[in-house]
């Protein structure tokens, strides 16, 4: 029941935000979201189930197993998080390196302290579960409410060109008498008790659309590390030629022939793009997103990223790492800095 410390620092601004969406305060229920997230498809990726929060009829607890300690009720991230008629097994706070708590908004540059502290048991695998979540955002993702600021000048013009990044962080090191000594098998057979709900609905509907989020799984993730998608000018963008979107009146609407792939990569309103990218000034830069099984996979994304980085060396089979690469090398680091 010991409480266990993650040291963070942040490379840029970390964004969270409260409910009219100002960022000067740090809201932890967003760092707690964005985590849980990655946590998602961290589980997802190594075989194990994992609900949607967000979506009725999808999110646990199931509707056909009331009672929170019986098999089925809930998946195994529920498990640690919470759900309804399951509460989360931890406290977070978010300290500075003197133990004050943050209020403020984190800065660039800030090291920052991750408190985890238990109400209940918490088992090996799922620590090890939370330290490889921790490392694989800051190896290969983003942390937050919000991770770029839209193009703009001080007047809110989109033609500046304006881009700001938030939410990238490293990390320093995790518990200072703890390791995780379990192996991907270990993990994977922890994921795969009979006690988690199974077979859980990987589409629902909203608003009369039908929504799939299978797609956020380690299984579809990539990254591209040193490599960055930006926007040059008002009629040219290797970011939207990625994407496929439309760059300008005068040129053609489909950049590549299949629309659908262009329309799930942009993502519809109120949905989430699939590609993201970083630019730091001083830090690496990284390019990573997702795939959707029978619609785009890793061999369409590297054709797409060989079109914009052809002229600076871009070699695909060397630099574009699959989610499978990724989770070797996490297991392989082990929690090391």
């Amino acid at each position: 029941m010991k409480e266990k410390e993650w040291t963070i620092r942040a490379l840029t601004d970390i964004w969270t935000g409260d409910a009219e969406g100002n960022p000067h305060r740090l809201i932890p229920t967003g760092l707690m979201g964005s985590l849980r997230w990655w946590y998602e498809v961290l589980v997802r990726g190594l075989g194990g189930e994992a609900c949607d929060p967000t979506a009725d009829g999808v999110r646990c607890p199931s509707k056909d197993v009331k009672e929170p300690h019986k098999p089925g009720h809930h998946c195994v991230v529920c498990e640690l998080f919470g759900c309804t008629g399951w509460a989360r097994k931890f406290r977070l706070m978010v300290v500075d390196e003197d133990g004050e708590v943050i209020q403020g908004q984190i800065q660039a540059g800030q090291t920052f302290i991750l408190r985890f502290i238990p109400m209940r048991a918490i088992r090996d695998e799922e620590w090890c579960l939370l330290d490889l979540t921790l490392r694989l955002i800051a190896d290969y993702g983003a942390i937050g409410g919000k991770t770029v600021l839209k193009p703009s000048d001080e007047h809110g013009r989109e033609n500046a060109f304006h881009h700001k990044n938030f939410g990238l962080i490293q990390y320093v090191n995790g518990p200072s008498d703890w390791r995780c000594k379990k192996t991907v098998d270990d993990i994977k057979a922890y994921l795969k008790e009979e006690r988690w709900r199974k077979n859980i609905p990987s589409q629902y509907k909203e608003d009369g659309r039908q929504y799939d989020y299978s797609w956020a799984s380690l299984k579809n993730f990539w990254c591209v590390k040193e490599r960055y998608l930006a926007r040059q000018s008002s009629g040219y963008s290797t970011y939207n030629r990625v994407l496929g979107r439309n760059m300008g009146k005068n040129q053609a609407q489909n950049l590549w022939q299949d629309t659908e792939i262009n329309r799930w990569l942009a993502g519809r309103q109120q949905e989430s793009k699939k590609i993201f990218s970083f630019k730091h000034p001083t830090e690496e830069e990284r390019t990573f997103g997702f795939v959707r099984p029978n619609l785009v996979d890793f061999e369409e994304m590297k054709r797409r990223l060989r079109t914009v980085w052809r002229n600076q060396g871009f070699n695909a089979d060397a630099e574009f790492k699959t989610g499978e690469q990724i989770l070797n090398e996490l297991f392989q680091t082990g929690g090391e800095a």
